[in-house]
């Protein structure tokens, strides 16, 4: 079952548009096409050339053809006689225009390939370093472009080839997992700093929308994610843990003091504007349903109740009714900045905890660290996440499912996280679920029951399981 809630966008995504044809226009505004075949890849410029020919050239910032234009607003009207001498059977008239002296000349500027010729090639680029490069494994890689290839393949033109999909895909995964500006990936990637900036949206926009319901799913059983959430932290029943993460972004031109995050600006002494991103995580750290877009003002009870996720489970369509509390009822896991309901399970607020709300609140605090460390691991792969996008928000929409499909292709694909990436990671970026001022409310008797009996069988449980933490059952 998919479970991606893009919110609050509702517009369409990016629509890939089709290869520009450069031809029709240059003929359209008087530039003839000239066969630049056998010319040196160099800026040309017609006939005589210098400053004195009154002629400059247009050179593009990335590698489309373009053309030398006359400054002079008059247009010399071609000969229409079929007698005269430029259109006889051994005038000038009839040479290609690369040999006429005052042909305009279209040229390519070329770019050295050579970084990712070798990042390509599997026997000059180790799969180390590759998956250093891109956090992929090359062959999750290869199946990665063949699932995207229909949505972000390009045609030839009569002035270029197009950009293969795999060097499409890479400029994607090496700018999201690096964050290094569109210059850097220009040079690495022998390709202009426009045409980057249009693949990496192509390619986000292509990944959100052909993958991300497929590989971002809600547990096909839910039987078996709660006896493996059971058998990490000791809390029956839970199915996932939820966790809302707040996303830098530059103050956006409308609407800035909705996304003006009051907490981010008291942790970092600046004013900070965020995008909330709220993800439930299975204990594998694999996202299983994702929410993005709402403002950083919202508290992460407020972007809860707003979402998709709360109205389907308010609903029963996810875990179930839960009104029959002598059955085994289904919860997900959240900090204390959520409410007590009978699908969501939160630690003790109150001071002066017994024994068993201290065991219990302990166990939560375990669950919840599947959801935090997939946060985690998720800005240490991606550390396009650790600074202030600069992007739109709907294409920062793209961008955040977009990471979040890549996440789960690593997390799945077996290959951990190197430990430098992870310690890059600062603490302040991490909610520890802590609420100023207050804690969570009880929204529902039952549940405040059923919490209380789990409390006592965790308290009282005989057998002896010990976690990360080192609490025994």
């Amino acid at each position: 079952m998919s479970s991606f809630f893009l919110e609050p966008f509702t517009t369409h995504l990016f629509e890939i548009p089709t290869d520009f044809e450069y031809s029709s226009v240059l003929a359209a505004g008087g530039f003839p096409l000239m066969d630049f075949a056998d010319q040196p890849a160099e800026v040309l410029v017609a006939g005589g050339g210098g400053g004195a020919s009154g002629k400059r050239s247009f050179q593009a910032d990335d590698d489309e053809a373009v053309g030398a234009v006359s400054r002079s607003s008059k247009r010399r009207k071609a000969p229409s006689s079929s007698t005269s001498p430029s259109n006889s059977g051994g005038g000038e008239g009839n040479k290609p225009a690369a040999e006429r002296g005052g042909g305009r000349r279209v040229w390519v500027r070329e770019r050295s390939t050579e970084w990712w010729d070798r990042m390509s090639d599997p026997a000059a680029c180790p799969e180390a370093d590759f998956r250093r490069a891109f956090r992929l494994p090359r062959p999750v890689f290869d199946k990665l472009c063949d699932d995207l290839a229909a949505a972000v393949a390009k045609e030839n033109t009569t002035l270029r080839a197009a950009i293969p999909v795999p060097q499409r895909v890479a400029v994607c995964l090496w700018r999201l997992a690096t964050g290094d500006p569109l210059r850097e990936v220009s040079r690495r990637f022998g390709l202009g700093i426009s045409t980057c900036h249009n693949i990496i949206l192509q390619v986000c926009a292509a990944l959100t929308r052909v993958l991300l319901t497929r590989v971002v799913r809600w547990p096909d059983s839910h039987a078996a994610a709660a006896s493996r959430f059971q058998a990490l932290f000791g809390i029956p029943g839970v199915v996932g843990a939820v966790h809302t993460e707040h996303i830098p972004i530059v103050a956006p031109r409308e609407k800035a003091g909705e996304y003006y995050d009051r907490r981010l600006t008291d942790r970092k002494n600046k004013a900070t504007y965020s995008v909330a991103m709220q993800a439930v995580v299975d204990a594998d750290g694999a996202f299983t349903d994702v929410c993005i877009g709402y403002p950083g003002s919202l508290s992460d009870a407020a972007v809860l109740e707003k979402s998709a996720l709360y109205t389907r489970c308010e609903a029963g369509l996810l875990l179930g009714d839960n009104r029959d509390w002598q059955q085994q009822p289904q919860w997900l896991v959240g900090g204390a900045g959520y409410p007590l309901t009978r699908w969501m399970l939160v630690p003790y607020t109150q001071p002066n905890l017994t024994w068993a709300q201290d065991r219990l609140n302990g166990r939560v605090a375990d669950a919840r660290a599947a959801a935090v460390g997939a946060f985690r691991r998720l800005r240490a792969r991606w550390r396009c996440l650790q600074r202030r996008a600069e992007v739109k928000l709907p294409e920062l929409s793209n961008m955040l499912g977009a990471c979040c499909v890549l996440h789960n292709l690593c997390e799945r694909s077996g290959k951990g996280l190197d430990a430098d990436l992870i310690d890059m990671i600062h603490d302040e970026l991490v909610d520890d679920g802590v609420v100023a001022g207050g804690g969570n409310t009880v929204r529902s008797a039952a549940a405040e029951q059923a919490r209380d009996r789990i409390a006592h069988g965790l308290l009282h449980a005989g057998n002896a399981v010990s976690n990360e933490r080192g609490y025994p059952l």
